[in-house]
């Protein structure tokens, strides 16, 4: 690695994104609390309610590209404060999409926030990869990950409380109240979101302007290795993106594990709902989730690169993946849920493994590798709501058969987790093989 300035720390530039991954993990972590929000306002079905993880995630594939290009014009610390301006504007569209109670109004909301954390994502992931050496660069990103996953655990414990504090009675005045009264608690439960929001777009304008003054050194990227076919013959340098397979590899890994990794956190709440728990009780399993991939994060600081490599780290990951989703579909009520939540310190050294796996070797590519990267996020948007899905039509084909609601409810729900097996065998198909394909040995 190179840098334009002093070799002197990097602790500093640390902090900084960091910061970023702190405020990112806030609000991308808080989607667990308004999936059964929103779908009880707008009176969804479960499919449809899933949508807030889509409208969140699709927008990296949407702006990771654009993000990518803006980065290279403005820098990164203008590039920065631009997402950061970007996300309290989606916030604020909060404010009309509760007075309207309209769904696609809050999703539009959600959608503009995603744009600007796609920003920050394509400037501080690179970032963090490069800044110092390769090999623990795990390391780096773990302690990235400690940030934002604590800060998902407080927002979706704030937004919990704020959110789905009396959702069990106001679900059951819903069905004894005709439609003007039910019109008026679905507003009145609309409403709780305005002030939490409009919070968050004054903090987030707030910081946009002093992410301004933060001292960022620039870095660059290590030269791409140079390869050979066979002995004797010249070598020659990589002259396209698509020259990585072992990269592109890494973009089908990436958008799957972010699939899970957003299925065991936002789905937690509406799976403890659905197996008959109380909203009271299920409010705060995303931050058990959450606080499971801090505890993983944490083991990856200690032990990458000292005593585990980063490709170890994740063939272990995706083993227990598998177990803990066997698990999940073994299991019943409460110990069911807590293997949900186990995910989270399964997944936890994923995402720090991939990242410089995938970027190895690439040299001047790396700025548009990351931003493929980043559109890999998009599996956030793709695979929840297919959960959603099967969750939906395997409960009517039980009703259908005679089995009564709520079982078929909870049934559906266990049963259709078993989308994270594929997800898990690629992820460790990738660690094993995937990684290696492709580069010089």
């Amino acid at each position: 690695m190179t840098t334009t300035s002093q070799k002197s720390t990097s602790l500093v530039p640390m902090i900084v994104i960091a910061g970023l991954f702190f405020i990112f993990g806030f609000v991308t972590w808080i989607n667990g609390a308004l999936i059964p929000f929103m779908k009880t306002i707008n009176e969804l079905t479960d499919a449809q309610s899933y949508l807030v993880a889509s409208a969140s995630y699709i927008s990296f594939v949407a702006m990771a590209l654009p993000s990518s290009y803006i980065i290279s014009k403005l820098g990164y610390k203008k590039g920065m404060s631009l997402g950061l301006i970007i996300m309290a504007v989606g916030a604020l569209v909060f404010i009309p999409a509760a007075e309207a109670r309209t769904y696609w109004v809050f999703l539009s909301g959600i959608f503009i926030q995603g744009l600007g954390m796609t920003i920050l994502q394509t400037a501080s992931n690179p970032y963090i990869t490069i800044l110092g050496p390769i090999e623990s660069a795990a390391k780096r990103i773990s302690i990235m990950g400690i940030a934002n996953k604590s800060a998902g655990a407080l927002g979706s414990f704030i937004f919990g409380a704020i959110l789905l504090s009396g959702i069990d009675e106001i679900q059951e005045k819903l069905s004894l109240v005709d439609e003007v009264e039910k019109n008026a608690l679905l507003q009145e439960m609309a409403n709780s979101v305005v002030l939490p929001y409009i919070v968050m777009a004054v903090v987030l304008f707030v910081l946009a302007l002093l992410i301004n003054k933060a001292p960022l050194p620039n870095v660059e990227a290590d030269e791409i290795e140079e390869t050979e076919k066979e002995p004797g013959m010249v070598r020659t340098k990589k002259t396209s993106i698509f020259q990585f397979p072992h990269l592109w590899l890494g973009v089908l890994t990436l958008f799957l594990y972010v699939g899970v990794e957003v299925i065991a956190g936002d789905t937690i709440i509406s799976y403890g709902i659905s197996l008959g728990m109380s909203g009271e009780e299920a409010k705060g399993f995303t931050f058990m989730t959450l606080m499971a991939m801090v505890g993983g994060y944490i083991l990856g600081v200690i032990l990458i690169p000292k005593y585990l490599n980063q490709t170890t780290a994740l063939k272990i990951s995706a083993i227990l993946g598998i177990v803990f989703g066997i698990g999940i579909i073994s299991f019943t009520g409460f110990i069911s849920v807590l293997f949900v939540a186990a995910l989270g310190f399964a997944n936890a050294l994923v995402w720090p493994a991939i990242w410089p796996l995938a970027l190895k070797g690439l040299g001047k590519f790396t700025e548009t590798a990351s931003a493929m990267l980043v559109m890999a996020i998009s599996g956030g948007a793709i695979i929840p709501p297919l959960y959603g899905y099967l969750v939906d039509r395997n409960k009517a084909e039980l009703i259908q058969s005679g089995v009564e609601q709520s079982v078929a409810t909870a049934e559906a729900a266990t049963s259709s987790y078993w989308i994270l097996f594929p997800c898990y065998a690629f992820i460790l198909f990738y660690a094993m093989y995937g990684h290696k394909v492709g580069l010089k040995k």
